[in-house]
């Protein structure tokens, strides 16, 4: 740790808030424009980011088959895991609505049905591509926290802390659609980022070459493949839930705004127009139009197919709203519109309320888990009466800092106008406050699943600045590495406690209830 500590200090240059009046004008643009360079240590990242990659797979796939019900799906995997096996039977399409529970694109599904083409129908196979991508998004983390903080250390730290978090554990361990999504979700903030840096540097050449203010409006900056990316990994999003195109529009304004700062950067004398101009239309076409294309690829099987689900509505006798459409694009958007139907009368009624139901305000805490998997007959403890339980709920270590992530970050946002912040804020509530648009909806804890990796990234943020900047001195910065050290000591021992209830391991009654911290965990 102290060698990655040494390294972190060597790689930081002159950073914006060290720029004098009398400092070489190439320099002072780079540092407003560029920032403080990615750290030197490549080669140290990437055994850093592979260590903590297979400790991530290492935990997400242990006892990956269990638990089951008898062999059978848990909790909701009961929706998707025999829908993904219908569509592995069928060609990579459904043809049984499902007593109307066909209510999200086919995507995530694929997803499951993939590994049951590998594994066959059991917990392993309908479990195996959502524990990768869970396994796959620490490694993810790693980089973004690295890339974000500009640290090999808190690159590293971010992973480790992404692997202790409850809720990201248990959904990487569920054939259940949410961690798919937020798999894309990460994927594409990583391009987003990736842009940035993309973008700064053309501009950084074109001020050295010296015609980056000859336009009044700036440069043009060419094809930029990591939003295309971006774009098309929001389209998969999509595919597996509509929630992402939440994160579609807020992307884009991200992006939007990091163009503005930087053509503001470099002198350009209308960076608004200029914003507007040359980078508002490719951005949509990157984070609208792209992506509508590749979610209407998801649907290609069920083109393709005669006996897909609603596949010949229209000729049946859909309904009228799209009855202008005809043919198999007529019958996807009857078929949508009956999805948007489900789920808005998808509602809370007093007299069906699900135990285990819980509302957004409740989740930035975990204040309302959810119990997947329970069985009160088992003698594997030891004792006469032993507890098995699947629980999902977020690290408390983690979770319960939310409200001060959030805090510090919307102020670092606006006050400091960090883009850090202003990215990790962004995406994090762009997975959080479209929920209260609807509060009569049925809702559950799992769809903060999204929020985990960013919270993460908040949280990691927020230890850069317990660290200490590499101008501190060594005795704060000691200080601070302790500060650190001790943090994750703590996220990591409460993991560690949480661990029977997150994996359904056999404990005794009193343990059982020793774990349920708060009454609105019962």
């Amino acid at each position: 740790m102290s060698a990655l500590l040494a390294q972190d200090e060597a790689s930081r240059t002159l950073s914006p808030d060290q720029v004098t009046p009398d400092a070489d004008p190439i320099e002072a643009t780079r540092a407003r424009l560029v920032g403080t360079p990615l750290p030197t240590d490549r080669l140290r990242g990437w055994l850093v980011t592979a260590f903590v990659g297979v400790l991530a797979a290492i935990v997400r796939f242990q006892n990956l088959g269990f638990p089951t019900d008898k062999g059978t799906p848990v909790f909701d995997e009961k929706h998707y895991v025999p829908q993904a096996w219908q569509m592995l039977r069928n060609g990579w399409f459904e043809d049984n609505p499902g007593y109307e529970l066909t209510v999200h694109p086919p995507l995530g599904k694929v997803m499951i049905a993939i590994g049951e083409a590998l594994f066959g129908y059991n917990g392993w196979g309908w479990r195996f591509t959502a524990a990768l991508c869970g396994a796959l998004m620490v490694v993810m983390v790693v980089r973004i926290a690295r890339r974000l903080t500009r640290s090999t250390l808190l690159g590293g730290i971010a992973g480790i802390l992404l692997i202790a978090d409850g809720v990201s554990h248990i959904q990487s361990r569920m054939g259940m659609l949410d961690i798919f999504q937020a798999f894309f979700v990460l994927a594409a903030f990583a391009c987003v980022l990736l842009d940035r840096d993309l973008v700064r540097q053309r501009l950084m050449r074109a001020v050295e070459a010296g015609w980056a203010t000859e336009s009044p409006y700036g440069p043009r900056l060419g094809v930029r493949w990591w939003r295309l990316a971006g774009g098309a990994l929001l389209g998969l999003s999509c595919g597996v839930k509509w929630s992402g195109l939440y994160f579609m529009a807020a992307y884009f304004l991200l992006t939007i705004v990091f163009d503005l700062t930087a053509r503001r950067a470099v002198g350009v004398r209308h960076p608004w127009w200029g914003t507007l101009l040359r980078d508002a239309l490719p951005g949509l076409l990157a984070f609208l139009a792209l992506p509508i294309v590749v979610y209407v690829a998801c649907y290609a099987p069920w083109f393709a197919s005669e006996t897909g689900v609603y596949r010949h509505r229209v000729e049946t006798g859909g309904t009228d709203a799209w009855s202008v459409v005809k043919g198999a694009v007529g019958s996807l958007f009857q078929w949508h519109e009956k999805v948007l139907d489900f789920h808005e009368h998808l509602v809370t009624r007093p007299e069906s309320q699900h135990p285990w139901e819980s509302k957004p305000w409740v989740w930035p805490m975990s204040l309302r888990p959810m119990l997947y998997y329970y069985e009160g007959g088992t003698t594997a403890c030891g004792e006469a009466k032993c507890v098995s339980a699947t629980m999902l709920i977020g690290t408390p270590a983690l979770w319960w800092l939310s409200l001060p992530m959030l805090g510090w970050g919307l102020w670092r946002m606006f006050s400091r106008f960090d883009w850090r912040w202003a990215a990790v804020v962004t995406a994090y509530l762009a997975g959080y406050l479209p929920w209260f648009l609807n509060l009569d909806r049925q809702m559950y804890f799992f769809y903060a699943t999204p929020m985990a990796a960013f919270l993460v990234l908040g949280i990691t943020l927020g230890l850069g600045h317990v660290l200490g900047k590499a101008t501190d001195g060594p005795e704060r910065r000691r200080t601070g590495l302790l500060a650190v050290a001790l943090y994750v000591g703590l996220v990591v021992a409460n993991f560690a406690w949480l661990w029977p209830i997150l994996n359904g391991d056999s404990i005794t009654e009193w343990r059982w209830q020793a774990e349920l911290w708060l009454p609105s965990w019962r």
